[in-house]
């Protein structure tokens, strides 16, 4: 059963039918977290590195945002017993699209933003398929942790 995760939105989910997924990562980057101990779940999907420049949306949407939405991520995930050192953590996107001149480098951006956090908060990356020119859609099979990126047609999985 999928649960689709909306731009600027996340889900988590302890039900082991459940396939999170999101559609079309461009700049915007998708964590997607996993307890293998409680089969705990979650996926992100944020658009924009800082919520500095818009702290209005912040509040209503902090999904929206790196440094808003990935602790709201781990908060939840926590809430359905999942444990910080035992979570699985792969990314996806952070590509340049429709910026060939890299005016706004706003998927590099973003992927900076996430590493400081997780630098600082001692958060390990076990997966990434980050830059690049190409959109992504990414699954998390909650049940087994699974992370899958489909993309030009073609599905790997981290």
């Amino acid at each position: 059963m999928d649960q689709v995760v909306d731009i600027a939105d996340f889900q988590v989910a302890n039900d082991p039918r459940a396939t999170l997924v999101t559609y079309s990562l461009g700049s915007c980057i998708g964590v997607a977290i996993w307890d293998p101990n409680v089969r705990v779940g979650g996926l992100l999907h944020y658009m924009l590195p800082e919520s500095a420049l818009s702290p209005d949306k912040a509040k209503s949407r902090p999904a929206m945002f790196a440094d808003t939405g990935i602790p709201a991520l781990f908060r939840a995930t926590y809430e359905l017993g999942a444990g910080k050192k035992n979570l699985i953590v792969k990314i996806a996107g952070g590509s340049q699209l429709l910026d060939d001149s890299g005016t706004f480098n706003i998927g590099k951006r973003n992927y900076i933003m996430l590493r400081k956090i997780f630098w600082k908060n001692g958060v390990l990356i076990d997966a990434e398929d980050v830059g690049g020119s190409t959109a992504r859609t990414v699954r998390l099979d909650v049940a087994t942790g699974r992370f899958t990126i489909k993309s030009h047609g073609r599905e790997t999985e981290l």
